[in-house]
């Protein structure tokens, strides 16, 4: 199935804007969940917690959407099909910060909400951004993670996303801000697997056999972290590399049962998914206003405070490790 066919459910969906009925008076409100690309796990748990969302508002209706590959380009077409709909809002993770602007300041014009989500646009593409946690908690967590496991200190790598992902590019600088507080941790190499499993595999590779020192590789990246897994145990360096960053713990259950992985972070994407979808609904319906220091009621979660870019934070990343990882690999 096409891009543009997932989209547009059905003919009736693409009537004119001059027909449509605005969000705030509209019986039913339609909001799109925009993923970086469909078939990832992250992504389809977030969608379950935007569905919770829409349950509890009423009367809303989610389309989950996105290109088949991390590409700009697919989700510029993605984002004209829904304008053509007419939805009433898009809430979107980004695979590029500035390529999607004008395709998303165009959907503004027309009254569509926009709002990013974990992977953010430049402002003026969006009316605000949620961040799934604090970007220097998440910087320095990612690290802790790798130092808790080396006390002697040693060398360690980052395999991210692409090199466009703001919210990886965010943390990654923000690791190595508080590099200092971690001696004897040195950072050797930075490569990107484009959350490709492919690729990301091939990249972990390389960096072992680049680095035959290497003690830890650090995947911000839900893809990456179970490559890497993969690639460390293929090559039989369990117990000499560790594998950590964010992961999911349906997927990285295996990883910590082996020892590849010691332990891992990562919020919780149905709480991400759900906070993004009812964000989007209190602005959509005139709820709320995306202006910096504005409150924006996130449900069941609380409420999220904008900073002076209209951006802000929905909670602070968990550790998974062998004590815990039982409890939560059947949840997402």
């Amino acid at each position: 199935m096409s891009v543009m066919q997932k989209v547009l459910t059905t003919a009736a969906m693409a009537t004119s804007l001059a027909a449509t009925t605005t969000a705030a008076n509209a019986q039913d409100m339609r909001i799109a969940l925009v993923v970086k690309a469909l078939g990832i796990g992250f992504f389809e748990a977030a969608a379950k917690g935007a569905e919770e969302a829409a349950g509890e508002l009423g009367g809303t209706e989610i389309i989950y959407t996105g290109p088949t590959d991390t590409t700009a380009e697919g989700q510029i077409e993605v984002i004209n099909s829904l304008i053509a709909q007419g939805v009433d809002a898009i809430a979107i993770s980004a695979n590029d910060p500035d390529a999607l602007v004008p395709a998303l300041k165009k959907a503004m014009d027309r009254g569509i909400t926009v709002i990013s989500w974990d992977s953010g646009v430049a402002p003026e593409g969006r009316m605000m951004h949620l961040n799934p946690s604090s970007t220097e908690l998440i910087g320095n967590t990612i690290l802790k993670l790798a130092a808790d496991h080396m006390p002697d200190g040693g060398d360690v790598a980052i395999l991210s996303a692409s090199a466009t992902a703001t919210n990886q590019n965010a943390w990654i600088e923000a690791a190595k801000a508080v590099l200092p507080n971690y001696p004897g941790i040195n950072l050797v190499a930075t490569v990107y697997g484009d959350d490709l499993s492919d690729k990301s595999y091939r990249e972990a590779q390389g960096l072992m056999a680049t680095y035959p020192d290497l003690k830890a590789i650090i995947a911000p990246t839900t893809v990456g972290i179970l490559a890497s897994c993969q690639a460390v145990t293929d090559e039989g360096k369990i117990g000499q590399v560790n594998v950590t960053g964010l992961g999911l713990p349906s997927e990285m259950a295996g990883c910590v049962e082996s020892g590849a992985t010691e332990s891992f972070a990562i919020w919780n994407p149905i709480d991400l998914g759900y906070a993004a979808t009812y964000i989007a609904h209190e602005l959509a319906a005139g709820n709320a206003a995306a202006e910096p220091g504005a409150s924006i009621s996130m449900g069941r979660i609380g409420a999220v405070t904008l900073d002076d870019t209209n951006t802000g934070a929905m909670s602070d990343p968990f550790t998974y490790d062998a004590s815990n990882i039982e409890e939560f690999k059947s949840i997402f």
